[in-house]
């Protein structure tokens, strides 16, 4: 396990008291409605679990995003739809708290805080999904306001959501500062909700596409009040929210282990539980030793974004990649293990593995993440040079076969 800190135990037992006793019982219910879990967030808020990532000064708990992936675990063992519920808050307020003015944070993350408000994340479009640079919604400065027009795809929370971080294209004509972020009220005239999405998995937390036709918003709410800096924005955003992405997926394996390790040793075959198989054990050890390497890395990538580090885009994207594809894997090996049960909807696991598979997709796929990966490693040779000369001239040039290369050495 992780060396916690004190604060992220003392939210670690607090998330796990709220799942255990709130979000477990509710899980099925919800997602077959497919409603957004009021009281579930009431709960969530009444135990101050809504302000953990937010700094003091600005109503929070100042936990970080190392509490944050904490409780994001907790309840994503429970239910991993309320665990996104609840995480799409960080990553609809990570905008202000990483390039807003001290106005915006004042005015805005105090509500989100004490959850009074929520918040969701305006990015991805129909024809701009990994290339958010694509995007085409737009929105051109009209005296002391600014007028979006275009659309949103895939906007979790959006059913619910109070304020949205909505990232469009203001100068088209540049290249480093086309974009910039706008921080849109619901009931802006204008901004419309649109398609709520009817989803495989997360089902309590509703996905919608927003639509904006000349909705008028003021430059107060431009962020950080200078235009041009939305990519950068959104860019850092995902470094920060990535690590709780990979705590949804790990708590997602955790919770489907847990219900294996019980399901194994209560079910018999040829006289003895299926744990006692070897096939069966050893598929518990490998899922165990994954969501634990997985945990280990998702709270180093989490401890250096809460350090301010350099460099965290390579473990952010590390991070994500590897507990989301540990997470798909569990809870398939789950479902095996469950049987013939493990297909039903009258046991809780297909549910895990359901949740599960959005984890590899959203918050920039896993394909992107080994993208983001490779061009870090690519970055860094330079500081390799002094193994340089341990590389024969010859492989370098790519005029020699490995086996002169030995025969050399």
């Amino acid at each position: 396990m992780p060396a916690y800190t004190a604060d992220q135990l003392h939210w670690k037992a607090v998330a796990h008291k709220v799942a255990e006793e709130v979000v477990r019982p509710q899980a099925k219910k919800y997602d077959e409605l497919q409603q957004y879990p009021w009281e579930i967030k009431d709960a969530m808020a009444k135990a101050g679990l809504m302000s953990v990532w937010i700094p003091k000064e600005y109503g929070g708990s100042g936990g970080g995003v190392g509490s944050l992936c904490v409780v994001i675990e907790e309840l994503s063992r429970a239910c991993g739809g309320v665990g996104v519920a609840y995480a799409v808050n960080a990553l609809g307020s990570f905008p202000i708290l990483l390039g807003g003015t001290e106005e915006q944070k004042q005015k805005w993350l105090p509500l989100i805080a004490k959850g009074e408000k929520l918040i969701a994340f305006g990015l991805s479009e129909k024809f701009a999904g990994s290339d958010a640079g694509g995007m085409r919604t737009h929105g051109r400065l009209d005296g002391d306001h600014y007028v979006i027009n275009g659309e949103k795809k895939w906007c979790t929370n959006g059913g619910c959501a109070d304020i949205f971080s909505v990232f469009c294209v203001t100068d088209p004509e540049s290249k480093a500062k086309r974009i910039s972020a706008l921080l849109v009220e619901k009931g802006t005239p204008g901004f419309t909700l649109q398609k709520q999405e009817d989803k495989m998995g997360i089902r309590c937390v509703p996905v919608n596409e927003i639509h904006f036709k000349e909705c008028r918003v003021p430059v107060a709410n431009l962020l950080g009040g200078k235009p041009g800096h939305g990519f950068k924005h959104a860019m850092q955003t995902l470094d920060y929210a990535r690590p709780g992405v990979a705590a949804q997926a790990m708590g997602l394996a955790c919770g489907a282990l847990e219900l294996s390790q019980v399901y194994a040793q209560k079910r018999q075959q040829f006289g003895v539980p299926i744990s006692s198989h070897q096939a069966v054990g050893f598929m518990l050890a490998d899922m165990a030793t994954k969501v634990e390497a997985a945990r280990l890395l998702v709270m180093e990538a989490a401890r250096l974004v809460d350090a301010r580090a350099e460099g965290i885009t390579k473990l952010s994207a590390m991070c994500k990649l590897y507990a989301t594809d540990v997470a798909m894997e569990v809870t398939t090996n789950a479902v095996q293990i469950f049987g013939g049960y493990g297909y039903m909807k009258d046991y809780p696991i297909e549910k895990y593995m359901r949740d599960a598979k959005i984890t590899q997709i959203y918050e920039g796929t896993n394909q992107i993440q080994r993208m983001v990966v490779a061009r870090n490693l690519v970055k860094e040779t330079t500081e390799l040079d002094f193994l340089q000369k341990w590389i024969p001239t010859e492989v370098q040039r790519g005029g020699i076969e490995p086996v002169a290369v030995i025969a050399k050495a």
